[in-house]
């Protein structure tokens, strides 16, 4: 498997696909679940947003969002485990697209939403949005790589309308320029924030950008499993980078799984 410039295999093509069937079909055999042990923790925050705003249905912008798995588990309680037999389980490879898709409406209308909330995708995959959009679990998309440019009028929009800020592991390869960018569009409002992140990544740019904008940032305790290493060879140049940045592995990485952490952002 090729590995990208951070020693990670890189799995680019999976979120390109016109569904999510080879995206699920990968990340099963590799028992990614990080969606899974994030859901708590977000709905905790929306909740806590909620109150504190009296907003009905807070708007989370989902950065990285793929074909919209967070939002199929905290809008519709869906779990992991439902996601993985659906698109990569014995009937799956049997499916088109369109029936896909069907099964995914069905979902949507079959009940009221388990959390009132609207959901904004930001992704570089147009084929990943597009599919998340049509299947009903995102309210919303943002096709965009805020790393190389700013938004458009229209995508400022978009985001300036958002209360909550999420992402689940995309944070090392999108840096403070796109938090600094998404923060530019709110003007001189600030959603609440909380990103789960690597710990091969360092936080303290995408921290010091947040402080700049009035942000206090915690760190939640507790390690989070995200997935298992796909070969020795990427558990080696993970843990030379983690000795690069000062991280000791002893006890987590070692131990055969990729660990990220969970950083809070609040205003003030």
């Amino acid at each position: 498997m090729r590995v990208d410039t951070t020693g990670k295999i890189s799995l680019d093509h999976i979120y390109t696909r016109p569904d999510p069937r080879s995206y699920f079909s990968t990340l099963r055999e590799l028992d990614y679940n990080i969606p899974e042990l994030a859901k708590p923790h977000f709905s905790r925050l929306i909740t806590e947003y909620r109150d504190a705003y009296g907003t009905a249905a807070p708007s989370v912008l989902d950065i990285g969002c793929s074909y919209g798995i967070n939002a199929a588990l905290l809008k519709y309680d869906a779990t992991m485990a439902q996601l993985y037999d659906r698109y990569s389980g014995p009937d799956a490879q049997g499916q088109t697209r369109g029936t896909l898709l069907a099964r995914d409406r069905e979902l949507v209308r079959s009940g009221e939403p388990a959390n009132h909330v609207r959901f904004l995708g930001l992704d570089a995959s147009d084929n990943a949005l597009s599919y998340a959009i049509e299947a009903g679990f995102l309210d919303g998309a943002v096709h965009a790589d805020l790393e190389d440019g700013e938004p458009t009028d229209t995508q400022r929009q978009q985001l300036a309308e958002t209360d909550l800020v999420i992402s689940t592991g995309c944070l090392g390869y999108v840096t403070e320029k796109t938090i600094s960018r998404i923060i530019e569009a709110h003007g001189t409002r600030r959603p609440w924030m909380a990103h789960f992140v690597l710990r091969m990544f360092p936080f303290a740019p995408i921290a010091e950008c947040l402080a700049g904008a009035g942000y206090r940032t915690v760190r939640r305790d507790g390690f989070f499993r995200q997935r298992r290493f796909a070969t020795p060879e990427e558990q080696s140049l993970v843990l030379d980078r983690l000795s690069d940045v000062g991280v000791d592995p002893q006890g987590l990485e070692t131990g055969g799984w990729l660990y990220a952490q969970l950083y809070i952002s609040r205003p003030g």
